[in-house]
């Protein structure tokens, strides 16, 4: 549904109030985002796909659910604008390749050994030396947006082929439990991983920032950063892989029904 046809849909007594309030909160995920983006995205651009998804949450949002308003359209304000990334996806198909090499080769070590993979681990089972891995690792961040956002739209997609279509997204993450297991996934995660999700997501500050906070370069943290998504995304698999296993059962149930 485009904009336009959005706001329409939502035209009701207090709708454009709750926009103008929130207006502010599309600019700063909008700024935020911006920090790790090149220089060919527009922040224009980014803040118009938050408008649909601030009006999107409008339309959508049940406060009998338990969250506030400002967390649910933040997180629909944020999957707006990834979306809109998506469609001009710049990001070379070979680091697709090797994000997903790492995430895998995290997943394999930690399983055999108990522990956080470390990076020297990791780019023995991938053949590369850490410098090299190092490199994965801020391309990965700098072409792709690897986010909580994303790990969230992952499982809400997944959830969505087993909940009731009536059911509100916030309503089916939080009776999967896949809010809690990310957080969860995210408090194991190593001490330096998880102060910059912290200063990241919590404290909103910049890559920049964080490295002035922490003593090290911005082009580290991006590293850090990168590693500790691809970690939580390692970590996740096995629930995502479940859930979509199961929505496939649910969804060809409804097809036999239908039929």
């Amino acid at each position: 549904m485009n904009g336009i046809a959005l706001y329409a849909s939502v035209q009701a007594p207090g709708v454009d109030a709750i926009v103008g309030q929130h207006a502010s909160l599309v600019k700063r995920i909008a700024y935020h985002l911006m920090s790790r983006l090149p220089s060919s995205v527009q922040v224009e651009d980014l803040i118009q796909a938050g408008m649909v998804g601030l009006l999107e949450a409008a339309r959508q949002y049940d406060h009998a659910q338990g969250a506030s308003f400002e967390t649910y359209a933040g997180i629909r304000i944020r999957g707006a604008m990834l979306d809109e990334l998506r469609r001009y996806d710049w990001t070379p198909r070979s680091v697709h390749r090797k994000a997903r090499d790492v995430a895998e080769a995290m997943r394999a070590i930690e399983a055999r050994t108990g522990r956080d993979a470390r990076d020297a681990e990791v780019a023995e089972y991938l053949g590369l030396s850490v410098s090299e891995y190092h490199q994965v690792l801020q391309d990965a961040l700098s072409c792709r947006i690897f986010s909580i956002e994303e790990l969230l739209e992952a499982g809400d997609s997944a959830l969505d082929e087993c909940a009731d279509s009536a059911s509100p997204p916030i309503e089916a993450l939080t009776q999967s439990g896949f809010a809690e297991a990310l957080a969860d996934a995210i408090s194991g995660l190593p001490e330096r991983e998880r102060l910059v999700i912290s200063l990241y997501y919590e404290e909103e500050l910049n890559l920049r920032e964080i490295g002035e906070v922490l003593g090290v370069s911005e082009s580290r943290v991006c590293q850090v950063q990168s590693q500790a998504m691809l970690r939580l995304r390692a970590r996740m698999q096995g629930w995502l892989d479940a859930e979509q296993s199961a929505g496939a059962r649910a969804k060809g149930r409804r097809k036999a029904v239908q039929a």
